[in-house]
């Protein structure tokens, strides 16, 4: 089989590698298409995703969707086949934050094309891969893998929604529309959201962001445009930049609450903490998920509007102009491989 290897920064590689069998308590699947994430370009571009820095090749790649192609010895799941969606997350079911409940935070989870741990965990950008059984998800009827690509970022972006709490009736702001911006203005109306204010320097994404579902669409660099309106309830960051976070504080009102989703850079971020001591203003971090993965499966067999999201989708062999096209937001945002060719 092929996969789209990173070996450190600016270095992508397409690369034959060995297709592994499922043992026992795995499954098999024929991935067909993959959605680059922002943390693989971040692997691609600088080597590192925050503090996790690649130390040797890694198959990138964690959204993920295909068909089955076997199960391991005494495995249960469903039939060869089957279109599914893969849960990229494997939690170790045993420490206090599993025990909480909490398993989107579990020190020891594996996550697929990730270098948080040593060695790094293989990812799905592969048109083979090997999983636990328990990370396979059928397809809801009627869902085609093409929407259902959209089930990891989705999740976060319901996650996220989540950590900000009631937000029904609620004015909010969200600093970056790219694809997970996009994503939490889509779950922000769907958990009934009254207005949805967007920021971005970029206009492409702005109007994504008004197609998803976004009230009103401000650019980042227009600090007087009148569109900003009054402070709001509850601020979303989900660009990564400090500035993002910056308007965050600064917008939202006294007693609000910013959720922290975007990755900053690594190191220390200034932070405006007399601002949010003397306006009470809570900071909520949110970091991927755990059950919104089948919330956001059967959101998108519902109909659920993120279709403009994704904008292009390359073959495998053209990966490196997958993920050009993808780090160029005046033009593209979630981006797809298409892992199903031979």
């Amino acid at each position: 089989m092929h996969a789209c290897v990173v070996h450190g920064a600016g270095d992508l590689r397409i690369e034959e590698r060995p297709a592994a069998d499922p043992g026992p308590g795995e499954i098999a699947v024929s991935v067909a298409l993959g959605g680059i994430c922002g943390s693989d370009l971040h692997y691609y571009h600088r080597g590192r995703v925050g503090d996790f820095a690649v130390t040797a090749p890694m198959v990138l790649g964690h959204e993920v969707v295909g068909h089955v192609a076997a199960l391991g010895p005494g495995t249960t799941g469903p039939a060869e086949g089957t279109p599914v969606a893969v849960h990229p997350a494997t939690p170790c079911g045993t420490c206090p934050e599993c025990a909480d409940g909490r398993r989107n935070i579990c020190a020891h989870t594996r996550y697929l094309g990730s270098a948080a741990r040593t060695p790094h965990v293989q990812g799905g950008f592969a048109q083979h891969i090997t999983v636990p059984a328990d990370q396979i998800r059928p397809l809801p009827a009627g869902l085609g893998l093409r929407r259902a690509v959209l089930a990891e970022p989705l999740a976060v972006a319901l996650h996220a929604v989540r950590r900000a709490g009631a937000v029904r009736g609620r004015r909010v702001l969200v600093t970056g529309a790219g694809p997970i911006g996009c994503l939490v203005v889509a779950a922000l109306r769907q958990a009934g959201a009254a207005e949805v204010v967007v920021t971005d320097l970029l206009d492409a994404p702005l109007r994504l962001a008004a197609e998803v579902g976004a009230t009103a669409t401000v650019r980042a660099d227009r600090p007087d445009d009148p569109a900003w309106g009054d402070a709001v309830d509850v601020a979303i960051e989900a660009s990564g930049a400090p500035a993002g976070l910056r308007t965050c504080v600064e917008r939202v009102r006294r007693g609000g609450t910013v959720v922290l989703l975007g990755l900053l850079p690594p190191g220390e971020v200034g932070l405006l903490g007399n601002v949010a001591v003397t306006r009470e203003i809570e900071l909520r971090g949110a970091f991927r998920f755990d059950g919104e993965f089948d919330e956001a499966l059967a959101l998108l067999a519902g109909g659920l509007p993120v279709d403009p999201v994704v904008t292009h989708t390359f073959p495998l062999e053209r990966s490196v102009d997958a993920f050009d096209i993808a780090g160029d937001r005046a033009v593209a945002s979630k981006v797809l491989l298409d892992l199903s060719g031979t």
